[in-house]
């Protein structure tokens, strides 16, 4: 289903304990985020939080069930995918130093679900 795809690696954009301390971060967003997701359309469920890890700018998430590239830019541009067996997603949005917002859609066997999604960090 779509919505644990999404919760694996959106939520995959985005509640972990840091690795990196601010001192040790490679860019400004490296460190721990929280991610909410919002399913705005779709049968996913409504929404979840999920903890990752930004490390030298790429999104980091083990909490397992899912594969997924993600990238945040030096300008703060976050790209995620996820993929699992049910399907794949994909969000796109905005980092700043503190928060963060985007929107995500997917496609599983359930069928087609999108929303929104904000990070802010730990």
């Amino acid at each position: 289903m779509i919505s644990h795809l999404v919760r694996a690696g959106v939520l995959a954009v985005i509640c972990a304990t840091s690795a990196a301390t601010v001192a040790a971060a490679r860019t400004p967003f490296d460190g721990a985020w929280s991610v909410l997701i919002v399913t705005q359309s779709g049968s996913c469920d409504r929404a979840y939080r999920y903890g990752v890890q930004i490390v030298d700018g790429q999104v980091v998430y083990d909490g397992g069930g899912a594969n997924f590239s993600g990238r945040v830019a030096p300008n703060g541009n976050v790209q995620v995918t996820v993929s699992a067996s049910s399907g794949v997603a994909n969000g796109a949005g905005r980092l700043n130093r503190n928060s963060g917002r985007g929107n995500w859609s997917g496609r599983s066997s359930g069928g087609l679900c999108a929303g929104y999604w904000e990070a802010t960090r730990r």
